[in-house]
């Protein structure tokens, strides 16, 4: 059977159908789910997109976190099914508490749009499995509202339980605290990152690599062992 991976839309979501089709091109079914619908549709992981949700009014993810399908997913999160929030997806992790943090206001205070060079710094997550540790891959990276910040007490607990996933290389676009790309939670289901994977899945497009599929890929061996 194969595996199937959601994509939830809400309203103002931009990069659903990119996330979906990253999802058929790792070998997965995709599922579009609607953000005002509880069902999952009998997924087996969830992609949180980017975009800007509710165009980013109060904060952004702020409201996305109240959309019915939220109850069911941090539900589901909490019992180990793997979800990935990229973008607006990781600020409606944090925002839902499934990660810990906060995104605010790129520190220059302008948009960025350009292609981003991490450092794989946790492979050992539900979707970072297919990379290695120290890894360099390169993906686009489009926000205005990127800046990961936490106390230093989070900050110095995610860096001693291994938790940062992703770390900025070749200068910081945006100030996050310690150069953090990503994150995990404690059982590596739930990942957040701001660069967009799934803009890099098809030498054609994005940045002419594929460094981003293997997001998709590291979710869909990790649920066919399951």
């Amino acid at each position: 059977m194969t595996s199937r991976i959601g994509v939830v839309t809400f309203p103002g979501t931009l990069d659903d159908r990119d996330a979906l089709r990253a999802a058929r091109l790792a070998g997965a079914e995709p599922v579009p789910l609607w953000h005002r619908d509880k069902d999952l549709k009998q997924v087996d992981a969830v992609v949180l997109a980017g975009g800007f949700s509710y165009g980013d009014y109060l904060r952004a993810g702020a409201i996305s976190r109240f959309s019915p399908v939220m109850d069911t997913i941090v539900e589901q999160a909490r019992a180990g099914m793997p979800v990935l929030g990229i973008c607006n997806g990781f600020q409606i992790l944090t925002e839902s508490h499934l990660l810990p943090g906060a995104m605010l206001r790129n520190n220059h205070l302008h948009f960025i749009c350009r292609d981003q060079k991490l450092r794989v710094e946790n492979a050992d997550t539900a979707w970072t499995a297919d990379y290695e540790a120290g890894q360099e891959i390169s993906v686009p990276l489009k926000n205005i509202d990127g800046r990961y910040v936490a106390d230093e007490r989070v900050l110095d607990e995610l860096e001693a339980e291994g938790r940062v996933a992703f770390r900025y290389l070749d200068g910081n676009p945006n100030g996050s605290l310690r150069d953090i790309a990503g994150i995990t939670n404690a059982a590596g289901n739930v990942v957040g990152l701001m660069p967009h994977p799934e803009h890099a899945v098809e030498p054609l497009i994005g940045t002419g690599r594929t460094d981003g599929l293997g997001f998709f890929t590291s979710i869909l061996k990790r649920l066919i062992a399951a």
